[in-house]
């Protein structure tokens, strides 16, 4: 069984194109810690298509922290933007990027998306 961080990843790879980031050019790596080492993600976006892999190298926006802190994360039960008020994620580079990705990160567990509310809104209707 693969961790969050893991399974996360890999559904965003499989994706393809995600909308939400059609504003988005640029790379990502995130370099996560943990009592073994380092994992490292690198998100290739160019204008919303989507590529992951685990390869280092040189990115436009580097988002590093604790691996356990991003399973939190993905998991639903942290958000992104409060892991970085209290500093448990940090990002270099083009913050505008990280920003941008925040929008592809799962909210609560039970949220609803805004777009998907609607829709439900007005099936019902």
């Amino acid at each position: 069984m693969s961790d969050p961080t893991t399974s996360f990843f890999e559904a965003l790879g499989r994706r393809g194109h995600e909308a939400l980031l059609a504003e988005a050019t640029g790379t990502i790596r995130f370099d996560l810690t943990h009592e073994q080492g380092v994992d490292r993600w690198l998100v290739v976006i160019e204008r919303g298509d989507v590529r992951v892999s685990r390869n280092g190298g040189e990115a436009d926006c580097l988002v590093h922290g604790r691996r356990v802190t991003f399973d939190r994360i993905v998991g639903g039960k942290s958000q992104i933007y409060s892991a970085w008020v209290r500093n448990e994620l940090r990002t270099e580079g083009d913050v505008r990027l990280a920003r941008l990705f925040q929008r592809v990160m799962p909210g609560p567990a039970g949220a609803h998306r805004p777009r998907d509310f609607a829709r439900e809104r007005r099936r019902a209707a």
